[in-house]
């Protein structure tokens, strides 16, 4: 098993904006700027989402087998809900329900 926690998402309609924020407020700067997904520092990001239910935050993991690791999960009772990809910059997630139906995605990291 290779899971890591990555960081803490937001859910929002305005990740820049709310980026900016938090940024200001923890004395940290913006990092990465991808549009729809903005990470401050290192343990806290911002992702465009029309609808924000059910939950506003969640938690990204990281693993050095992406595909490998979902799989695992899914067999274990996690159920796939979608895949995504950020064109042009190598990134790619998927994003999961825990038994309890709790989001949480999964990465190879910021290049996979």
């Amino acid at each position: 098993m290779s899971l890591k926690i990555a960081n803490v998402t937001v859910n929002t309609a305005r990740p820049r904006e709310l980026a900016d924020w938090w940024a200001n407020a923890l004395g940290e700067r913006v990092t990465t700027d991808w549009g729809e997904y903005v990470m401050v520092g290192g343990g806290i990001a911002f992702q465009y989402v029309e609808d924000t239910s059910p939950g506003r935050i969640h938690v990204d993991l990281v693993a050095t087998d992406h595909a490998g690791e979902v799989e695992r999960l899914v067999a274990s009772g996690a159920e796939r809900l979608a895949d995504h990809r950020i064109p042009g910059v190598g990134f790619s997630w998927t994003v999961l329900a825990d038994p309890d139906g709790n989001e949480f995605c999964v990465s190879g990291g910021h290049a996979d």
